[in-house]
């Protein structure tokens, strides 16, 4: 398995995160979850105070921030300037900022440079499992292995629901449409599916069942 990179892309609450970390563990590769990056860098603008409507301003300081990555599956996690956010970056207010952040151009650069680095490093030890909106697109489009993962928008919304206090079905499916839509419109790097995914629905299945349907897709295109 040296050098496998397997790139996990699709919505929130199509089951990435866990499954991704599930198929690290089993295949003994290093993960990355590109989201938290988003999002570390969200809850640093936040904290001072920048204006997320005015994307010149965002743009004129994503670089100033520092992000430490970690890439073990069984403790993933993100520090910004020495602080770790893993925690305060999954509050409503960061996931509510995170798609006006993620959509400036600068924004993304910084960070797709950065999630290739932490690639390439990875490849002498195995390889990676990566998850996130334009793995298979943008971020490692050589990706031997690219995968879609889906779900209907009630399954989505109920795997949220279960992960959040104080919020319902009915709020984070209004949540996850908002988000789903200004994903797939912006400009830079938009949502979407690779060309040559594999489109998993896992709308009916549990974790594990995800996990062995991917670990099969893996041993089949490798």
């Amino acid at each position: 398995m040296s050098g496998l990179v397997v790139a996990m892309d699709g919505p929130s609450g199509s089951g990435k995160s866990s499954a991704s970390k599930g198929v690290a563990r089993a295949l003994g590769l290093r993960y990355l979850d590109t989201g938290a990056m988003y999002r570390a860098v969200t809850w640093w603008m936040l904290q001072r105070g920048v204006n997320l409507e005015d994307p010149a301003e965002i743009a004129a300081r994503s670089g100033e921030p520092t992000l430490t990555m970690s890439t073990d599956p069984d403790a993933p996690g993100v520090a910004v300037d020495g602080v770790d956010v893993s925690g305060p970056i999954r509050g409503a207010e960061v996931t509510g900022a995170v798609s006006a952040v993620s959509a400036v151009p600068e924004v993304r650069r910084r960070l797709v440079a950065m999630q290739r680095e932490i690639i390439a490093e990875s490849l002498p030890h195995g390889g990676i499992v990566v998850e996130g909106r334009d793995i298979g697109t943008v971020v490692a489009p050589d990706a031997p292995v690219k995968i879609y993962l889906t779900a209907s928008a009630e399954a989505r919304a109920q795997r949220r629901t279960a992960e959040l206090d104080g919020t319902t079905i009915e709020a984070q499916k209004a949540a996850m449409a908002r988000r789903d839509a200004l994903d797939s419109t912006r400009k830079t790097d938009p949502l979407t599916k690779a060309a040559d995914a594999v489109e998993l629905d896992t709308t009916p299945l549990d974790l594990d069942e995800v996990i062995a349907e991917v670990l099969r897709l893996v041993k089949e295109r490798t």
